[in-house]
């Protein structure tokens, strides 16, 4: 009788229910950590159009704005994060029917990636299902991504269209603001330079000026 089963005889929708809004909303709020203004979306349609897809869970539905492809299928998205993120786990909403990216390849901590780029191997990649209500979940390695200050997500085929369409890419995860400032300094202080001790001693005054 209750509409919150999870039952796994349903295929792969029947394996996440989606219908705490709430819950999920607070689950999916990474995209409020992204460095917007330096997300890149590589062979995009329209300049710019990348960054329209990382929004809130609520509007993940809606589909005035959406970024597709320009020359080809392929779609390389370079994510940068203002801090270090543990990803958990990627909901993907793509476009009508053979638009819908069929391949999703992650790549962490390799910022500007270009396509050239994709030729390395992944850190993990999936085969997608065509999803238009978010409704499937796919669960990132989470022991490799734990500390993740960039994501590059390379979307290389569709399901048979000459462009692929992007509505939606929701990240679950942990966030924790970095602190390059203090390692920074840290590291300055425990490598003394011997020269600079020698000046102190010859040259105190100068060194307090």
């Amino acid at each position: 009788m209750s509409g919150h089963s999870h039952g796994h005889g349903h295929g792969c929708d029947g394996d996440h229910n989606h219908d705490e809004t709430p819950e999920m909303g607070l689950q999916y709020s990474l995209y409020t950590k992204i460095d917007l203004d330096n997300l890149q979306c590589l062979n995009e349609a329209v300049e710019d159009s990348g960054k329209s897809i990382f929004k809130p869970w609520e509007e993940r539905l809606n589909m005035e704005k959406y970024v597709e492809s320009d020359a080809d299928e392929e779609l390389l998205l370079n994510i940068p994060f203002t801090g270090n993120v543990k990803l958990k786990g990627i909901i993907v909403i793509g476009g009508e029917e053979k638009t819908h990216p069929s391949k999703m390849r992650l790549y962490k901590n390799r910022p500007y990636m270009t396509f050239d780029d994709t030729a390395l191997p992944p850190d993990q990649e999936f085969d997608l299902h065509p999803d238009s209500s978010g409704t499937l979940e796919y669960s990132t390695m989470v022991v490799k991504f734990s500390s993740v200050h960039h994501l590059s997500i390379h979307f290389p085929s569709n399901f048979g269209s000459d462009t692929t369409k992007l509505f939606y890419i929701g990240l679950k995860g942990e966030f924790s603001p970095a602190h390059r400032h203090g390692v920074t300094i840290c590291t300055y202080e425990i490598q003394p330079n011997i020269s600079d001790l020698k000046n102190d001693v010859i040259n105190p005054v100068e060194q307090v000026q």
